[in-house]
């Protein structure tokens, strides 16, 4: 089952937005398959996770908690269900990507100005650079985060490549902008990660399409 974006219109400010930049990303990211991370300048780092007293690592994943829920990280993450007034966040899937028991049937072909089609789970996207499965971001050691390091997570975010040197990040993920967020805040968010309950769900790998010929 998908739905088209416009049927979705809160989506359009946050997510079209990230779409369209991010397709247009996505072709050039394969001639820069070699660069991984930025070479821009930032601010210190605060300290590392082993050095961290425990109640600086719990102000730390609350920060982190802030910005995961402010940054419409649950609104793809975390599948949707139905609940009494309409379609709802799983709580009890949380920011554990596309449920691998959800099969698929093939996405529709764009046609005329649609870009991009989305299943009703919000965990499904098709579009010009293939088809992108949000990914499982609990700490689980096999199919989530859980093997991450700070370093990884961190480096994921400033290249738009899996653990910071794999394949790219497709789109929706808006990671050229969350790529502006500073040092203190992805530790935050790595840190909050951490704390969530870990889940089991091996997510599908994506199908990247071929990039358009210049």
């Amino acid at each position: 089952m998908t739905m088209r974006i416009a049927r979705r219109p809160w989506l359009r400010d946050g997510l079209v937005t990230a779409t369209v930049f991010g397709a247009a990303l996505w072709a050039s990211s394969f001639q820069a398959s070699g660069q991984t991370g930025s070479s821009a300048a930032r601010p210190a780092s605060p300290p590392t996770a082993a050095a961290r007293t425990p109640a600086a690592s719990g102000a730390l994943a609350k920060r982190g908690a802030y910005l995961v829920k402010t940054s419409a990280c649950m609104d793809c993450h975390t599948p949707v269900k139905m609940g009494p007034n309409g379609p709802e966040p799983d709580e009890a899937r949380l920011l554990s990507g596309h449920p691998a028991d959800m099969a698929l049937p093939p996405p529709p072909a764009p046609s005329g100005p649609w870009i991009a089609s989305i299943a009703a789970s919000m965990t499904a996207w098709s579009g010009p650079w293939g088809i992108s499965y949000t990914a499982n971001l609990t700490p689980d050691p096999e199919t989530g985060l859980g093997t991450w390091t700070e370093q990884q997570f961190m480096d994921a975010i400033r290249s738009g490549r899996h653990q910071g040197r794999g394949r790219p990040i497709l789109p929706p993920m808006p990671w050229p902008m969350y790529r502006n967020f500073n040092d203190a805040d992805l530790k935050a968010i790595y840190a909050y990660l951490r704390t969530i309950p870990p889940i089991k769900n091996k997510v599908p790998d994506p199908v990247i399409a071929t990039p358009p010929t210049q």
